[in-house]
């Protein structure tokens, strides 16, 4: 059974920083794709970062382009999403998933096999 637990969301000033962390256990995690999600009260879940299974290869939705970084680290089955320069509009319980079968980058959920419980975040104005 595969597991992915999500932490290291909270509350944060606008223009402060979080490390999100998603801690894999039950199969090979090295070997395929992982991604972030979000979804904020009353919306839609939306894509936010992906990354390939070797950690080479990354993608981001253009909202958070440049502010958002996905790292992983298959040693420690672990993938990361550093957001840094927060607005009140990243607030949204994250979540991060895996594939059965995608090792390359992808941002369409469906491609996504197994997911985390979220974690909040939430940015102050």
């Amino acid at each position: 059974q595969v597991q992915l637990v999500e932490s290291g969301g909270g509350l944060v000033q606008a223009g402060g920083s979080l490390r999100l962390s998603c801690a894999a256990s039950g199969r090979t995690f090295s070997s395929y794709a992982m991604g972030w999600f979000r979804q904020a009260p009353g919306k839609e879940r939306e894509f936010v970062a992906t990354i390939n299974w070797s950690g080479g290869s990354t993608y981001y939705a253009d909202s958070v382009k440049g502010r958002f970084t996905i790292s992983r680290d298959n040693a420690k089955n672990t993938v990361y999403l550093q957001m840094s320069s927060l607005k009140p509009e990243d607030t949204a319980v994250y979540y991060c998933a895996t594939s059965r079968t995608i090792f390359r980058t992808t941002a369409r959920a469906y491609e996504y096999d197994y997911w985390g419980q979220g974690t909040q975040v939430t940015v102050s104005s």
